[in-house]
């Protein structure tokens, strides 16, 4: 009888063991998605990744909102402030990124972009653009979103951002 429970006991502890191995594993995978196993060139490619996509968008949101309902609103010209104050914002994160030695010391920069960015995707759910602004909208958020991962910050739209 004691044989068989120490080898019941000793067979739990094997299958614990490769359970914990196995969790140990995933969260090291996890944490390597999220940006601890990038360097700074890779973050920067993200960056200026960014910054290109925003800055294609803002020049095709003006003449959508131009072309759109909100033509002369003051909400048109709140859009087109905050399409700006995102184009600051990410031009900001790369002069900042490259003065920098470590680029997770850019995550305030990081989040004030997801901050603005999230007043816009708020926007571009709610109306429509055409075809061309909310694909450019799209290449911004998901690039965004990449950014948000590797800083570890909520994504474009989450309801931690105001």
């Amino acid at each position: 009888m004691n044989r068989n429970l120490f080898r019941v006991l000793a067979g739990f502890a094997v299958v614990l063991t490769i359970f914990v191995m196995f969790d140990t594993a995933n969260a090291q995978r996890r944490r390597e998605v999220r940006g601890r196993g990038l360097n700074k060139a890779q973050v920067k490619v993200i960056v200026n990744r960014v910054e290109d996509r925003v800055d294609n968008f803002v020049k095709n949101f003006d003449k959508s909102l131009d072309r759109s309902l909100l033509n002369g609103t003051s909400r048109e010209d709140w859009l087109n402030k905050r399409a700006r104050d995102l184009e600051s914002a990410t031009d900001e994160l790369s002069r900042e990124f490259d003065r920098r030695d470590a680029w997770i010391e850019n995550r305030e920069e990081v989040r004030r972009c997801l901050n603005i960015a999230t007043d816009i995707d708020r926007n571009m759910k709610n109306y429509r653009y055409g075809s061309v602004t909310e694909s450019n909208w799209a290449r911004v958020r998901y690039e965004l979103n990449s950014l948000a991962d590797v800083y570890n910050l909520a994504k474009v739209g989450s309801n931690v951002y105001k």
